[in-house]
């Protein structure tokens, strides 16, 4: 039985793509297996993925752990759910989802940037990973890991907690400074990049906006009226028309508001929201420019040949993100203090750079499910 750990359901695009990768991957190489997705929101993460693997199911028992946990702060949180899955009676009302995790031959904590301190009790997470193959006699692993921001006082947690996996892989620099003395340590970047394709994408032929935003409202660490302003402005500066402006949301709602407050501006502008994107594909090419604080948006952006402005709305968590996508050829502008840029002309991730990156993924993926 496999048993992954996401964070899917909310949804966000990025988090339902990394977990629609994996359970793709293994309906392809173990179509026959068992295979749990631990989630914070198991219902709507049903209804989006349910149909990928034949033998999907969802749950939620490691994220109740963390919300049960005493206290916020990760040291805390951690010892008593690694007590909890060794003495389930802790949790009684959790303990069949404890009994059930703890029969997994593989726990994957799969890629995302949610283990960090903007979440300190998502350090759970690994503590109930660490348990259940402590039970189970099984493999603990975790991929395309966004680990920092590190939560005061967490390194030697984070550290201690990894030394009792089998692989960890992560996304980015800092990250892997994190855990630089693990041993079983890769750095091969986001999870996504084993599962881009052109099932992801608008079909071909499909029309194209020439400007593309994707425009967050959540963790800003400025006003929204700011980014709003910031937007509107480059848009002046780049010439653009509305009618070849495109919007596309990757948390419905949360990323509609910021272009709520410069849409009367902008008469003829196409919206795309998140089911729309998620049942028809991302609308995105070669030729496009997009201004976007999302990073998946970023990245399949870039993948599919677009030039962008990353928009850094948090300093530590979002610069880290953009800034591991750019190190690794996106070719796009990080804009990190809402200053007017030039429109850019990178072009894209080129394939050949894609292609490595991709089979640097798969190969991790062989190593755990092979």
């Amino acid at each position: 039985m496999f048993y992954l750990v996401g964070t899917t359901g909310f949804p966000n695009y990025g988090d339902e793509l990394i977990a629609a990768m994996w359970l793709r991957h293994l309906a392809e190489t173990a179509p026959e297996a068992e295979v749990w997705l631990d989630c914070p929101s198991p219902g709507p993460a049903q209804v989006l993925l349910g149909g990928i693997h034949p033998k999907s199911r969802f749950t939620d028992t490691f994220w109740r752990l963390c919300w049960e946990a005493p206290g916020d702060e990760p040291w805390e949180v951690a010892r008593w759910v690694r007590q909890a899955m060794h003495n389930p009676s802790m949790a009684c009302r959790w303990a069949a989802g404890i009994e059930l995790a703890a029969q997994a031959q593989v726990v994957h904590i799969i890629g995302g940037g949610y283990i960090n301190c903007i979440w300190p009790k998502h350090y759970g997470l690994l503590a109930a990973a660490v348990g259940a193959v402590q039970r189970s006699g099984g493999r603990a692993v975790m991929t395309g890991q966004g680990l920092w921001p590190a939560a005061e006082h967490a390194t030697t947690l984070v550290r201690e907690l990894a030394a009792h996996f089998d692989l960890v892989d992560v996304r980015d620099e800092p990250s892997a400074h994190l855990v630089e003395d693990v041993s079983a340590l890769s750095h091969t970047g986001d999870d996504m990049f084993f599962g881009i394709g052109s099932h992801l994408y608008r079909r071909p032929g499909e029309p194209l906006r020439e400007v593309m935003l994707c425009l967050q409202s959540d963790l800003l660490e400025m006003p929204r009226p700011a980014l709003a302003s910031f937007v509107a402005e480059t848009l002046r500066a780049w010439d653009v028309t509305p009618d070849r402006l495109g919007v596309v949301e990757g948390i419905p709602g949360v990323d509609r508001s910021v272009f709520d407050l410069i849409e009367p501006e902008l008469p003829g502008a196409r919206f795309y929201p998140f089911a729309g994107v998620w049942g028809h594909g991302l609308p995105a090419g070669p030729g496009q420019v997009w201004i976007s604080t999302r990073f998946h948006m970023h990245m399949l952006a870039a993948a599919a040949g677009a030039d962008g402005v990353a928009v850094a709305v948090n300093a530590d968590y979002y610069s880290t993100k953009h800034r591991s996508l750019i190190e690794r050829g996106s070719g796009w502008t990080l804009a990190k203090d809402l200053r007017a840029v030039e429109r850019p002309g990178g072009g894209g991730f080129g394939g050949p750079v894609l292609q490595s990156l991709r089979e640097a993924k798969a190969a991790v993926a062989a190593k755990i499910y092979s």
